[in-house]
C-alpha cells in the first residue's frame, strides 16, 4: 500500500532486551546495542568482555562456549542474544573462586586419572557444563557424568581427570592426589 506522504514511516521503538548476567541486570537497546542476529557468545565476549567463555567451533559442536541460562547449560554460540531476554546468565566469571567445581578441577591430579586441565581452553565450558549437571543431579554416577559431559571436547585428552573432578565436586571432597 503506498504511503500518503513522502516521509518514511517511523518504526515502532522496540522495548529493551534485559538480561541478568552474573547477578547484574543489563539493558540493551535493539538496533543500537544488540542486533537480531547477534549470538549470546558475541554479546558476552565482545560487547561485555566476559572472555572466560571460549568460542572454538562457533557451531555448537565443542562446548567451549557453555554458560548457564536459568541454571541449565546452553551453548552461547547457538543462542541468539535476544533469546536471553528476561533470563539469568551465569558465566565462569560469575562463579566464586571457592566454588566446589572450580576447586575440584584445580586440585585434580590423581595418579591413573591425570589432571582435569592442561591447556585450559576447554576448562570454562567443562566447568559450566559440570555445574549444570550437578544442579540437576547432585550425586551423578560415573556413567551419568560421562553422558553429561559428552557435548564438550578437550583437545588435550583430559577426559578421565575431568570426569574424576566432577565426581569429587559431587562428593564435596578434594581429590586425594590434589593440594589441600
Amino acid at each position: 500500500m503506498p504511503r500518503k506522504s513522502g516521509k518514511p514511516e517511523r518504526e515502532a521503538k522496540k522495548p529493551p532486551v534485559r538480561i541478568k548476567i552474573n547477578g547484574q541486570w543489563h539493558e540493551f537497546e535493539p538496533g543500537r546495542d544488540i542486533a537480531p542476529e547477534m549470538t549470546l557468545s558475541f554479546l558476552l565476549r565482545e560487547k561485555l568482555g566476559y572472555t572466560g567463555l571460549k568460542v572454538a567451533c562457533d557451531e555448537g559442536a565443542c562446548g567451549a562456549c557453555t554458560v548457564l541460562m536459568d541454571g541449565k547449560a546452553v551453548l552461547s554460540c547457538m543462542k541468539l542474544a535476544v533469546e536471553a531476554d528476561g533470563h539469568e546468565i551465569l558465566t565462569i566469571e560469575g562463579l566464586p573462586e571457592d566454588d566446589p567445581v572450580i576447586q575440584a578441577f584445580a586440585k585434580q591430579c590423581e595418579p591413573g586419572y591425570g589432571t582435569a586441565l592442561q591447556c585450559g581452553f576447554c576448562t570454562p565450558g567443562f566447568v559450566m557444563t559440570a555445574k549444570a549437571l550437578l544442579n540437576e543431579n547432585p550425586k551423578p554416577t560415573a556413567g551419568e557424568i560421562k553422558e553429561g559431559l559428552s557435548g564438550n571436547i578437550c583437545r588435550c585428552g583430559c577426559y578421565s581427570g575431568i570426569a574424576r573432578a566432577v565426581l569429587h565436586a559431587s562428593e564435596g571432597s578434594a581429590p586425594k592426589g590434589g593440594k589441600p
